[in-house]
């Protein structure tokens, strides 16, 4: 299976009926290029990859696309481009790299990350990264790559224009309509109907939130809710988020000094996304934290912790935390724990015994259900971001990926109702035709997951 020169493919691995795991190929001409290498947690573990669950399974935890029609393919595959530097679009690079022995192409930010994790696995001196401004574009291949600026939960999202002579796709990855985004730019719907002109064939685009109505919270929106319930707080003050939305430990960061409170990070996931902000410059003008060996000696009422936990996973700050075991500092009665995140579906039940345990400890929980102000945000577009999207760039046809089936439907049902005329719906190993016409063909290849198991990767499926 080769593309030719009139063919424009696009043929997902990884992240098209459901959500993780993100592997994406085009291919025209001979050659392929890879958008994003992902990994998806099992059940058992939270989007920051932490364990929610003890228990005993022999699956492995963490697991990816098998890269294998791509692998055999290695000499044609262009370079890896990387959108953004969530688990699931970056988290894989370390473990598939060796098979694929390709140029990575990312931002500096993302970069940076990904050299972090290269380290650990022994590779930092041999992956060839490219770092690539916004708004460049590049030739990889025979494939036109157009760096495109989006907002979403992490520092530089980025989407693509992919071009070829015979067709352009305008791939979204993670995104949403944020104005007031805390760090970084906020979008430009200008830029977006700029791309009206290239004559945009497809558009590939993230379907996580396409079955929520109207549109995703702004981030910066937040800081009114957790500032006041900071500054309502008697006690020390503890907030628990995913490690990786560093716009949100900057907002903490910001209200832990408005508040004259010390600003504390308790996991080491979020220390790292930290240290990897100032390195690149993105931190700069909020007081860093202080180590948190110090913590229980400060009043409680000068300190706020941003703490990972927020699902119930056992090792974790929070979870220490609420049994009591954590090594420096015990929570006291009229303490404050704030929940900033979503609940993850499958680990209710994990949550609902922490927080059971905190209220027998007489602390005060705040939460999204119970909080008159916002004090989460998703990352991901609702319905109204997505139509208003499709009709700024008019894409000929939409491919919804990133969602399980449910959310795929609901985008193709928006890209309709925002008069995009075609919509291809599939799969994994599915075959979409861009060029020379517009098609799909169904279950082109088998997928499967590989898994780490004892450091080593496994198939698993």
């Amino acid at each position: 299976m080769t593309p030719e020169q009139q063919d424009f493919w696009f043929l997902p691995l990884g992240g098209t009926g459901e959500i993780g795991m993100n592997m994406n190929l085009y291919g025209h001409n001979g050659q392929w290029l890879m958008v994003d290498c992902g990994v998806i947690f099992d059940k058992n573990n939270d989007v920051d990859g932490e364990v929610i669950e003890n228990n005993l399974s022999e699956r492995p935890h963490i697991q990816m696309a098998d890269p294998q029609f791509i692998v055999e393919r290695r000499q044609k595959l262009a370079g890896i481009v990387i959108t953004h530097a969530h688990e699931d679009h970056i988290g894989a690079v370390p473990y598939l790299w060796k098979k694929l022995k390709c140029p990575i192409y990312t931002t500096k930010f993302t970069a940076e990350i990904l050299r972090r994790k290269l380290v650990e696995v022994g590779l930092e001196d041999k992956v060839p990264v490219t770092i690539v401004e916004g708004h460049e574009t590049i030739d990889i291949g025979v494939f036109t790559v157009q760096w495109v600026a989006l907002t979403h939960s992490i520092p530089e999202p980025y989407g693509m224009v992919i071009s070829t002579p015979v067709g352009k796709v305008f791939h979204t990855a993670d995104w949403k309509l944020d104005r007031g985004p805390v760090i970084g730019q906020p979008y430009d719907q200008k830029h977006y109907q700029a791309l009206a002109q290239q004559n945009i064939d497809a558009m590939v685009c993230d379907s996580t939130n396409a079955n929520i109505p109207g549109w995703s919270e702004s981030e910066a929106s937040l800081y009114k809710g957790l500032k006041q319930h900071v500054e309502n707080a008697k006690g020390r003050v503890v907030v628990t988020c995913f490690s990786s939305n560093l716009a949100r430990l900057y907002t903490l960061a910001k209200i832990a000094k408005e508040t004259n409170r010390h600003l504390g990070l308790l996991g080491r996931s979020m220390a790292n996304m930290m240290s990897a902000a100032k390195t690149t410059g993105l931190w700069t003008t909020v007081e860093t934290h202080i180590d948190s060996a110090h913590l229980g000696y400060l009043p409680a009422s000068t300190v706020l912790l941003v703490a990972t936990g927020s699902q119930g996973e056992p090792r974790t700050a929070l979870n220490r935390l609420s049994s009591n075991t954590f090594r420096d500092m015990a929570l006291e009665p009229g303490d404050t724990v704030i929940f900033s995140s979503k609940v993850i579906p499958g680990n209710e039940l994990a949550i609902e015994q922490m927080i059971d345990r905190l209220k027998t400890m007489k602390i005060d929980i705040i939460t999204d259900d119970n909080s008159t102000l916002s004090i989460h945000a998703s990352g991901h577009p609702a319905a109204d971001e997505l139509k208003a999207m499709y009709q700024w760039v008019k894409p000929r046809c939409a491919i919804p990926v990133h969602g399980e089936p449910h959310h795929i439907n609901a985008n193709a049902a928006v890209a309709k109702t925002a008069d995009v005329s075609q919509q291809l719906l599939g799969s994994n190993g599915d075959l979409y035709y861009i060029s020379p016409a517009i098609g799909i063909r169904r279950k082109a290849l088998k997928t499967g997951r590989l898994g780490i198991k004892n450091n080593t990767l496994i198939k698993i499926s």
